[in-house]
Formats: C-alpha cells, structure tokens, sequence
C-alpha cells in the first residue's frame, strides 16, 4: 500500500491536502525521464529557454489569488501578506532570466596569435531542488528557474507542509510548453529524499531548510563528488547605532522580527541598540508590537499568523521560558493575545529584555515570534556580540553613516550585510550564508557558477610542419 502525505493546517488543524508518496517504480521513471529530457534541453538556445520559463512566470503570476489563499491554509501566513510572495517569485525569476545570457556567455581569454581559447559553462545535468515550507515559492524559484535557464532538468519536492506549491510549479512550466520531463516533482518521504540524493542520475542538490537537515544532505551526497548547495539556518543580528533614523530603524526591525510570524532563515532574532538610544528604541519597538493581531489568518485584519505547527510554537516556547528563566524581562503581556492558549500554533509576539549570551533564545535559532534586545557601548561591542554565533546568514546596522556602515560590515561575519534595511533579498546580489548557515550561491550572476561547470577550449589554428 502506497503511504500517504498528509498537509495538517495550522489555521484549523484539518488535513489540507492529501497526496500518494512517490513509489520506487515512480522515481526510478522520474530520474529516467530527467535525464533524457536534459540530453535535448542543454541543446536549446537560452533565447528560447528564457521564453519558455517567462511564460512559466506569466502562468504562476495569472494565479496569485488563488496561489495566496494556498499559502495561507498550508503554513499559516495571514491572508493579506501571501501575494507578497508570487510577487517576490516574479522579481527572482524575472532577473534570473534577464542576466541569463551574459551569465552563461562564454569568457574569452586575451587574445593569442594562432590560437582560440574560452571557457564554456556546461550544465550540470540534474538538479534535486529541496524546498521548505517558510517560504515555499522564493526559496524553490532560487534555484528552480537558473537551473532550467543553465540547460538542467530539475526534479523538485516540497516540504510536506506546501505539496500544492510543487504542483503549481509545474502547471506553469506546462502551461508554458516546457518539454516533458526537464521540470519535475516528486512527493518524497524522508527516506526516499535521501535515496534520490544518492542516486547516480542526480548531479547537484540544492537544499534550503534546517541544519539537521543539511547534515543529512551532506551524508547522503558523501562519496559522489557532486555539488550540493545548503541555505540553512539563522541567528541574524542587528545593531542600532546613535545616530539612526530612530523611527525608521523601530519600523523595519519590528518587521524584520515578526513578519511570517519570525519563520524565517533570515528574520531578526537578536537586536544589540547603542545606550544613547535604547529607552526610546525599546519602547517605540515594544508599541509597535502590542499593536499587532494574532489570530485567524484567512481574516484580513489578522497581521500574525499561527506558526506551522504547534511543535515549533512549543519550541520558541521554550526559549522564552529559559529566559525569563535566567532573569530576562518580557515587554509583551501574552495576555493581550487571547488566541495564543499555550497549547496551539498560534503564539504571541515577545521581545524580551536583560538576555544575554548565555541564554538559547540568543544564541540558537528561535524561528519563531520572539526577539532579544540587548544594550551596547560601542560599535566595538556591538561587532563582538554580532560574530559571537554559530550562524551567518544576513546582519544589518541602522546608522547615517555609510562609512560607518562599511566599515562595521567589513568585520561581521555574515553572507549580507545590510544597512537600514533588513529581512530582505536582492535577486542581483548572492545569496549565501557562512559558518552553520550554509554555504553555496544562489541567485546573481555568481549563482549560475554553481548550476554549472566551466569546460575550457584551447584550439590551435595555426598548424606548422616544421619545429614540431
């Protein structure tokens, strides 16, 4: 009997969706059919590869509505933030697809008497896209789109949370022509996603999720001298200088924490604020906090969602215990929050006060609706407390000084570094993480590099009888 995938809803507790698990037979053929599709495809012009996957992007932009409700009742984000996320898919496709042609020219070398020498970008041949649910159409279209663009066929599967998502895709991508088999899903147990890593036909995996799971990743790629990209994990840090723009550097940091109900890689967990300006930072940031409203999602008026399952919801739970714990001060009375029961998805927002390194919810990943603030002397300070984790995902400083700003930034430890701005993406910047968060490129020109190998041409033309 074939088992099931069962997409429990965080808004109500109903299963969703319902979907067969692929069989052994099924992805044996789903690996076939890549391969042999990708033979034809890495043929096929970028010109043309460009269309196809833009009419692709036409298709998923022409179902926004309906794709927003989806992600509503699959993972919890409020109804009226979800159409964000088609939009961010377009902006990440669409540019993807523009700098296409330049990024897969081939580089000619300086020119040399009698010979002609380049270097061309191949494709890789199959890539195993792995998505989570967080942000399951930005995260998948990171690598989904440049892979086919770079001449890949891509199988992808979903986190179970978001399975509708993977089915979407491929609507499109058939709805815009793209031969059959050079863009594929799979619904994959755990055990299956790791015997596909294995599996001879796949040549790269692009992973984005936990750091658990990169490991298994990594373990299960050991041996095959293939390349597998990781986006995992985040603690990312802020630091409030003296001289922000205090109201802007509350409003978008207040954001940056909560937005997805803080489910995010690179959400705002730790913020360090100068001592000139953390009473007001601190009450500003607070208010706006107490403003928000916790409840069902599919409402209009609901600005924080339930997290996708109360297991996470019981883990930042937890942060938020220890802390208080230890001697942490909450700002944030829950019971202002009457859909947060303690025994649900849906959690309150905190921002806690007089925490410190020696407590988890500063220095492990929270993911959730709760961020520790913490007062500083210097930029010296504030540089020590933002390289003290285990992870390096993003980081951002809120100052008027762009000098300042470089110069901070030179010194943290992080894969982007922002200034009075954060929790955000740049499709023509890279996308990268150090230390436990991950390592690999994604998007920009240099996110090509990675869904190819570079094949070098030296041709003689200039052919002698003599001397050789």
């Amino acid at each position: 009997m074939t088992a099931t995938l069962r997409t429990i809803s965080p808004v109500d507790g109903r299963v969703y969706v319902e979907r067969p698990y692929a069989t052994e037979t099924g992805i044996a053929e789903a690996l076939a059919r890549a391969v042999h599709a990708q033979a034809a495809w890495k043929e096929v012009a970028v010109a043309e590869r460009a269309a196809l996957c833009s009419r692709a992007v036409d298709a998923l932009v022409a179902d926004t509505t309906a794709i927003a409700e989806e992600i509503t009742w699959q993972m919890g984000r409020p109804i009226r933030s979800s159409p964000g996320e088609v939009r961010g898919l377009e902006e990440r496709a669409r540019h993807m697809i523009a700098i296409a042609g330049d990024s897969l020219a081939d580089v000619r070398c300086a020119p040399r008497d009698g010979f002609t020498r380049f270097i061309r970008r191949q494709p890789l041949g199959l890539v195993f896209t792995i998505a989570p649910w967080n942000y399951p159409y930005l995260t998948a279209v990171n690598s989904v789109v440049p892979a086919i663009m770079a001449g890949n066929a891509v199988i992808l599967k979903h986190s179970a949370q978001t399975p509708l998502c993977a089915e979407r895709f491929a609507g499109a991508f058939a709805a815009a022509g793209l031969p059959e088999g050079v863009f594929q899903y799979l619904h994959l147990s755990h055990a299956d996603t790791g015997r596909m890593i294995g599996a001879p036909e796949v040549d790269f995996v692009a992973f984005t999720g936990s750091v658990a799971g990169g490991g298994m990743v990594e373990t299960a790629a050991a041996g095959r001298f293939i390349g597998v990209g990781l986006e995992l994990g985040g603690k990312d840090p802020a630091y409030v200088r003296a001289d922000c723009d205090l109201e802007h550097a509350v409003g978008a940091l207040v954001d940056g924490a909560f937005f997805n109900s803080g489910q995010s890689c690179c959400a705002v967990e730790r913020i360090y604020v100068h001592a000139d300006v953390f009473a007001p930072f601190t009450e500003g940031f607070a208010g706006l906090v107490r403003g928000y409203r916790l409840g069902d999602p599919v409402d209009g008026g609901t600005t924080l969602g339930p997290m996708v399952r109360k297991r996470a919801a019981d883990h930042v739970r937890g942060h938020i215990r220890a802390a208080l714990n230890a001697g942490a001060r909450a700002l944030i009375d829950t019971s202002a929050f009457p859909a947060d029961t303690g025994d649900s998805p849906y959690l309150a927002p905190q921002v806690l006060l007089d925490v410190d390194h020696s407590m988890a919810v500063m220095r492990e990943e929270s993911f959730g609706p709760v961020v520790g603030i913490m007062k500083v002397a210097s930029d010296e300070e504030a540089i020590a407390l933002m390289n003290d984790s285990a992870f390096g995902l993003t980081a951002s400083v809120w100052t008027a000084d762009e000098d300042a700003g470089l110069r901070i930034g030179a010194r943290v430890e992080t894969g982007t570094w922002f200034m009075n701005r954060c929790d955000t993406l740049d499709p023509a910047l890279a996308w990268t993480g150090v230390k436990r968060s991950g390592r690999g490129c994604t998007l920009s020109v240099i996110g090509y590099e990675h869904l190819t190998r570079p094949k070098s041409f030296h041709l003689k033309t200039a052919v002698y009888t003599k001397g050789r």
